[in-house]
């Protein structure tokens, strides 16, 4: 069955997910669950959050970069070093969410297109285009979507 992102609602909305989330850098599985949420929001594919304990911390290093979502609040950033490889804000998070998104608090969000590779089940994500959206783009989610060339003012 598939999902347009057209009925995705705005503002969007937070749900629970059980199939399995993974993100891979290099050889490594740096998120691996099956406990994330999912944002849906019209326009955008959906962007999967991590619970922080399913994440493996000792590949994570606090960023300085922060963005501002007029739904969820502020973001805070984690670059991701795997050996000598490191990849600059590479995930973000909500540590103080707006109320209805309090679920998602300190959740992490990866970026499928900076990272080598990132699965919803065992099917391997293609990245949302653009560089500031991170939505997860599956055989099931169809568009058009937000974020390439001309879609700015969507």
């Amino acid at each position: 069955m598939t999902e347009s992102v057209w009925d995705y609602p705005r503002p969007p909305r937070v749900e629970a997910t059980a199939r399995r989330i993974r993100v891979v850098l290099g050889d490594v599985t740096v998120a691996d669950t099956t406990r994330a949420f999912r944002v849906l929001e019209t326009s955008h594919p959906p962007g999967y959050y991590i619970p922080p304990e399913d994440v493996r911390s000792e590949y994570l290093r606090p960023s300085r970069r922060t963005s501002y979502c007029e739904f969820k609040g502020r973001a805070s950033y984690y670059d991701l070093v795997v050996g000598e490889r490191e990849v600059r804000d590479a995930a973000w998070y909500y540590p103080d969410p707006a109320p209805g998104y309090k679920a998602i608090r300190d959740h992490l969000a990866f970026y499928p297109g900076r990272v080598d590779a990132c699965f919803v089940d065992e099917e391997r994500v293609v990245a949302q285009k653009g560089d500031f959206y991170g939505g997860w783009l599956t055989a099931d989610i169809v568009g058009p979507f937000k974020g390439g060339p001309g879609t700015a003012g969507w």
